[in-house]
């Protein structure tokens, strides 16, 4: 028995050998799925906030992990430390190098189709088109997958030269052909990506303004306040200055009025108080200053700056109104009024 154990071959290999291999293949199989199989059970058990995105990052390279890979693998990792011909070796080597690519592929999508999902989580605020995202996803998933395939091609012997200089004559003639399209496909994956707008914003591009009510492939569509549909190219629209009103947190006030002069410098002072108390007193405004800011051609001129803390236009309009009556009632109160502008005429003496 221990001489046909020494003694006996299979394939120009001892029978040692193959056992070696074997439970070499089996034992760093055994080993991986361990591993792999301790990290879930870990991170099933951390559940803190702020390791939520590292936790799911893991899970998702796991989840993309193909157990028949790593045992082809492992197979053909054991199956190297055998003396082989020299055209099965070839074979594989290249058939380690595939498996290899493949599995780094699947957990280049994988990552591909996590990023996205951050992107267009709703929990955090992002609510990203759908459908750009998925194209955005097919084009990436594309260039992973054909990669591995120029790269398997090249290791297997094959010139992959002229092949991929067609493909990029080819690519360029039919950006050429298509080029408008393709620049408003990256603009629309632009938009998605960057977050300039989203739907539901008040948005000023030009001298067009309106609420976005959708964002495609190829256009913008705006509902305006006049109640038209403003269609416009995404990247025409990326072309210009952009104001985006809905993520507006304040919105500033620069307001001036004038008195005329003639007016006392104690009427001056109190005008100087009074302003500021107008505007102080209102909860919805925050004063950054009011002051006598100049001897104006006409009057005394009084400059105010305030924020009002709501974006909202009406808000706006409201808390300047209220404070406009509030100055209006303190020169009622000092019996003085608004400076005008007024032209005096002398006539020739006669």
């Amino acid at each position: 028995m221990t001489s046909w154990w020494n003694q006996a071959e299979f394939l120009g290999n001892p029978v040692q050998a193959w056992v070696f291999a074997v439970a070499l293949a089996l034992g760093g199989l055994a080993i991986v799925g361990g591993v792999l199989r301790f990290v879930v059970i870990t991170l099933d058990r951390r559940q803190r906030a702020d390791f939520q995105r590292v936790r799911d990052l893991v899970l998702t390279l796991l989840r993309a992990t193909r157990y028949w890979v790593l045992l082809l693998l492992a197979v053909a990792l054991a199956a190297g430390t055998l003396e082989l011909p020299r055209r099965p070796a070839a074979v594989l080597a290249q058939a380690e190098f595939i498996l290899v690519g493949l599995q780094l592929a699947l957990w280049a999508t994988a990552l591909v189709r996590f990023w996205l999902r951050v992107r267009s989580d709703p929990e955090q605020g992002r609510d990203t088109n759908r459908a750009l995202l998925g194209i955005l996803s097919w084009i990436l998933q594309t260039i992973v997958w054909t990669m591995l395939l120029l790269a398997a091609l090249g290791n297997m012997g094959v010139n992959i030269t002229a092949f991929v200089a067609s493909l990029g004559v080819g690519g360029v003639a039919v950006a050429l052909a298509v080029q408008n399209i393709l620049g408003d496909l990256f603009s629309s994956i632009a938009i998605a990506l960057d977050k300039p707008f989203e739907i539901g914003d008040f948005i000023i591009f030009g001298d067009a303004l309106g609420t976005v009510t959708r964002i495609g492939v190829k256009t913008t569509r705006l509902q305006s306040l006049t109640g038209e549909q403003l269609v416009v190219s995404n990247s025409e629209l990326l072309k210009q200055l952009i104001r985006n009103y809905t993520r507006m947190q304040e919105r500033r006030i620069v307001s001036t009025f004038r008195v005329p002069y003639g007016t006392t410098r104690e009427q001056v002072q109190r005008i100087a108080e009074g302003t500021r108390a107008a505007i102080e007193v209102d909860e919805r405004v925050r004063l950054d200053r009011a002051h006598l800011s100049k001897f104006a051609e006409s009057g005394l001129e009084f400059e105010l700056v305030y924020y009002v803390l709501s974006p909202d236009y009406t808000v706006y309009m409201d808390a300047q109104q209220r404070i406009s009556l509030r100055i209006m009632a303190l020169l009622e109160e000092l019996d003085l009024t608004f400076a005008v502008p007024v032209r005096q005429v002398l006539g020739a003496a006669s």
